[in-house]
């Protein structure tokens, strides 16, 4: 036994040794020779890989040139092949970087057709990515290692660059007809089973929704306003509306006020008590009573809060992306747009980091197919104007970016003509407590007004023919249950 033992032992291979760190970057150059020939030899390769490759995709810097000169050939729509590119090299000045007229001679000569070029294509730019994460890892790591550095800048920066890169290399595929047009004709029967027409997250405003048919999945919702016009009020009204009556699981990110705040208000507006009272606790035996009954119809109101202060762009989406995988919130709204920011990527100007943002708004709410709702300011050009339409909003009055009206799908302003000393519509209608939802863009359907009642002292917007007194909520006992999403126990 002692004998086989120590045959084993002279047997036993020595453990691998780990050269990680002695690799060369991820890297094809014979694939790189093989796509840079079939493009030379067929004239239609070039539009096949185009979305994949681009000349930093190519690790040898001689292959780079050639493919920028091929790449030039065809945006001029001229011919490409040995001697077309062989003088195009010439021209950038670059024939000599490359090895001369040879070299390129001996590329097209290594392929005799184009067969797999697709194949090989997203091989080289697979093997780019790859070299870019690691470039992005040696970064950060190095960055981190810097303790004049603050981490939680670091990794602000790190979210932001990370994200850059992959919204780079996404690529979209192509969708045969057929499948969508069976989820387009699922949809439409839904529809028709619903009264209404109802598809989306019923609003509580019966006007509203006889235009939306409710807030859409995927759809970017915009609602704006100057200050004093009541949106944040109109959000909680929403919030509401959605979590409590239709149920529907909603995440509220308020960038201006704390979860304490907010929560006042909410339950100003549910219980109908003046909000001064709501914070000096000066309330009457009726007030009590009321505050008693309808507080219980917020509990268990699946209703998560996030304060967080100068909340990033990157962690929203990490966030949301939590709230829907764990607590299956279907809606998403922030209060507001332009107290966001995107830390860790570099901007010209404010107007370009807002148009970042509202693109990766856009951006989340097709990735989790819910609605995102997002507030936004108005500039102060309304107030230079003069009248009833003057004071009206427009989409040019969206502040700081022009992105906003592009990437939304809908664009909503609160206008209340009252706080102008406007009591009367061009119809004649009497605006005294009430306020104007303009739908100023509708891509999916029309646009148009719709009139609410507003109650300011409650923060709360009601269909006009609600009573004054709403009949109090059904009792379900218990206590209230606000969730403020940064404590957590699970960081986002």
């Amino acid at each position: 036994m002692a004998e086989a033992s120590n045959t084993n032992r002279k047997t036993r291979k020595p453990a691998p040794v780990d050269n990680t760190y002695g690799h060369l970057p991820p890297q094809a150059t014979d694939l790189e020779k093989v796509v840079l020939g079939a493009l030379m030899i067929d004239k239609d390769a070039f539009a096949v890989v185009s979305e994949l490759l681009h000349p930093e995709t190519f690790y040898e810097p001689r292959h780079q040139k050639i493919y920028t000169a091929i790449r030039s050939l065809n945006m001029d729509e001229k011919p490409v092949d040995i001697m077309t590119v062989t003088e195009q090299l010439k021209r950038d000045g670059t024939i000599d970087d490359v090895g001369g007229a040879p070299y390129v001679v001996e590329l097209s000569s290594q392929v005799a057709s184009s067969a797999h070029i697709e194949y090989h294509a997203a091989i080289l730019a697979h093997k780019f990515l790859a070299r870019q994460l690691i470039s992005f890892a040696s970064n950060i790591e190095t960055k981190a290692f810097d303790e004049s550095i603050d981490v939680e800048n670091l990794m602000q920066e790190a979210e932001g660059a990370l994200f850059e890169l992959s919204q780079k290399n996404m690529r979209q595929d192509f969708t045969q007809i057929d499948p969508v047009i069976k989820q387009a004709i699922d949809i439409l029967q839904k529809a028709s089973a619903n009264s209404g027409g109802m598809t989306g997250v019923p609003t509580g405003y019966t006007k509203l929704d006889e235009i939306t048919s409710g807030w859409q999945p995927s759809d970017l919702i915009i609602i704006a306003g100057r200050p004093a016009m009541g949106k944040t009020s109109f959000a909680l009204s929403l919030a509401k509306n959605i979590a409590v009556d239709a149920q529907v699981p909603i995440g509220f990110f308020s960038l201006e006020m704390n979860n304490v705040q907010l929560v006042n208000r909410l339950i100003s507006n549910v219980c109908e008590i003046v909000g001064s009272k709501i914070l000096n606790g000066q309330l009457t035996p009726d007030e009590w009573d009321r505050l008693d009954k309808r507080l219980r119809n917020l509990q268990g109101a699946p209703v998560y809060v996030d304060d967080t202060p100068g909340l990033s762009v990157f962690e929203l989406r990490t966030k949301a992306r939590r709230l829907v995988r764990e607590k299956g919130v279907g809606v998403i709204m922030i209060d507001y747009l332009q107290l966001m920011n995107a830390n860790g990527m570099k901007f010209g100007s404010r107007q370009e980091e807002v148009s970042t943002i509202s693109r990766s708004l856009k951006g989340l709410a097709k990735e989790l197919n819910i609605p995102v709702i997002a507030l936004s300011q108005l500039s102060r050009n309304v107030e230079s104007r003069e009248g009833l339409e003057g004071k009206r909003p427009q989409l040019s009055d969206l502040r700081e970016s022009g992105a906003i009206e592009q990437d939304a799908d809908m664009v909503l302003f609160v206008h209340r003509p009252e706080y102008y000393h406007i009591f009367e519509d061009e119809k004649g209608n009497d605006l005294h407590g009430m306020a104007q939802i303009i739908i100023a863009k509708h891509r999916k359907g029309a646009t148009g007004d719709v009139l609410l009642t507003f109650k300011g002292q409650y923060t709360r917007f009601d269909n006009p023919d609600n009573s004054s007194t709403q009949p109090a909520l059904p009792d379900d006992g218990g206590g209230l249950i606000v969730s403020r999403m940064n404590d957590e126990p699970m960081p986002f």
